[in-house]
């Protein structure tokens, strides 16, 4: 009996232990820093927003005016900000980032501490407060408000004195305090030179201390809530990607080291582009361009505007590499996006719907390399359950993985998209998309990062089975989406 007693305690012994075992909690992978800020990521899952450039440039056919342009000059007959957010909401942009006041230091609401100001012009008698109605028609539509306000001014007497930074500062607190919440604070990198500068036309340099940055965000913050981001050619919250053309690179990190990030030595400046593996701040890259050549509507520019094609194209290379997209529509002398842009906004939209209307993944069996401790929370389903809360992970010691899916019957396939789960940093360093095409794994794609969203667009295929191999990554895999279309 005694070898029985022993045999039945080694049978329930090793019940037990395999039920500790599948019921043992798995833990979360380790972050692995820097990550995201919540505002940096409610910024991110935008994907994309606008700017909107007006002001005396729109009268004057300049894109950088001098500072003595007389307040008469802006007189737009029927300027409209209601079309503005509407055009933008109905072509899938979530922000429009107001220029409050450009270069040439005039301003579109009318501040008490200048008279270069739209209270000066003939635009309703002087009553009009273009910030204003640009804030309230977000907020009727849906979609958020942001403000540019740029840091050179070619009109003000102070400018690159001490004097000036107060008049900044004061125009700041107007702008936030008085315009409803904003979520993006957009300063640019274009200043000192040639100016007006209240009579004395000279060229006026500055350190690039002068503008005390980190007290004049901090400035900004304590007048708002902390939710909204700042930009800069740098940081602190969001980068510029180092061109105006549209795109951000094949590789592209969100991660920089602000001290080094930005190369200036003299007649050259070169922002890194491409981000920094190892950079210490999470700083991710906006992508910024104008839907015509100029930033300021001039009417030789009608016929130059990019078409849909052009605007998907740009879509692809900045949202589909892990960036936001900024795209400027300026309005014309009426105040009003010109019937081109609008047409361009409209077909833009819906090729991004016919594109994309039908995620193939969805329904698809779906199997993975590996399950981080073979949990449940980490497995495979995570990627196909539409939620970005939820992500397939591996074991910490596995940096490399694949996925399969297998379609309910062959599809014509043109984009893969996949998506990291940021919160926990980003890790992905190299991949490849394989397709079955005459029973043989065929490398269709290719990449490096992935980020918050990598869309690959591939020579089309017909195939009911795609494999996403990572082969190469800074920690374990933390996935959180596959679509395909």
């Amino acid at each position: 009996m005694s070898m029985l007693y022993r045999i039945i305690w080694i049978i329930l012994f090793t019940m037990m232990l395999s039920y500790n075992c599948s019921n043992q909690t798995i833990t979360a992978p380790e972050p692995i820093n820097p990550i995201p800020s919540s505002r940096q990521l409610a910024w991110q899952e935008m994907e994309m927003v606008a700017f909107v450039h007006f002001t005396t440039n729109t009268f004057t056919d300049l894109e950088w005016g001098n500072g003595d342009e007389p307040e008469s000059v802006f007189n737009p007959t029927e300027p409209n900000p209601l079309q503005w957010a509407t055009e933008l909401k109905n072509a899938g942009f979530k922000e429009l980032i107001f220029t409050c006041k450009h270069h040439d230091g005039f301003c579109l609401w009318p501040s008490k501490y200048t008279e270069h100001s739209i209270k000066n012009s003939p635009y309703k008698n002087g009553k009009g407060d273009l910030v204003l109605e640009t804030s309230e028609a977000c907020k009727k539509v849906g979609i958020k408000f942001g403000i540019y306000l740029s840091p050179w001014d070619r009109n003000h007497a102070d400018y690159a004195q001490p004097g000036y930074i107060t008049y900044y500062r004061n125009q700041l607190k107007e702008l936030i305090t008085n315009y409803g919440p904003i979520s993006e604070l957009w300063f640019d990198g274009a200043n000192g030179g040639t100016g007006y500068y209240g009579g004395a036309n000279e060229r006026r340099t500055i350190t690039s201390s002068y503008y005390d940055w980190p007290n004049t965000i901090k400035l900004a913050r304590s007048l708002q809530n902390e939710d909204f981001v700042v930009f800069s050619d740098n940081g602190p919250d969001v980068r510029w990607v180092g061109n105006e053309e549209g795109w951000v690179g094949e590789t592209n990190w969100n991660m920089i080291d602000p001290d080094t990030a930005l190369i200036r030595r003299p007649g050259f400046e070169k922002i890194i582009g491409s981000g920094m593996e190892n950079g210490s701040h999470w700083i991710p890259s906006e992508v910024d361009v104008s839907i015509r050549p100029g930033w300021f509507y001039h009417a030789s520019e009608d016929n130059r505007v990019k078409t849909p094609e052009q605007l998907f194209d740009i879509y692809l290379n900045s949202v589909g590499r892990g960036a936001v997209l900024l795209l400027n529509v300026p309005p014309d002398r009426r105040g009003l996006f010109h019937e081109n842009d609008v047409k361009s906004l409209q077909g833009f939209r819906q090729m991004l719907d016919q594109e994309f209307k039908t995620n193939l993944a969805l329904g698809a069996k779906i199997t993975v390399s590996s399950v981080r401790g073979n949990s449940d929370e980490f497995d495979a389903d995570k990627l196909l359950d539409e939620n970005s809360e939820t992500y397939w992970a591996t074991d910490d010691n596995i940096t490399s993985g694949s996925i399969e899916l297998v379609l309910q019957k062959p599809q014509t396939i043109k984009y893969v998209a996949l998506h990291e789960y940021l919160k926990l940093g980003q890790r992905v360093k190299a991949f490849i998309i394989e397709g079955l095409i005459d029973n043989k794994w065929v490398t269709v794609a290719e990449g490096t990062t992935i980020g918050y969203k990598r869309i690959l667009k591939i020579d089309p295929i017909i195939t009911n089975k795609i494999r996403v191999k990572i082969t190469d990554a800074k920690g374990c895999l933390t996935i959180s989406g596959i679509q395909i279309f």
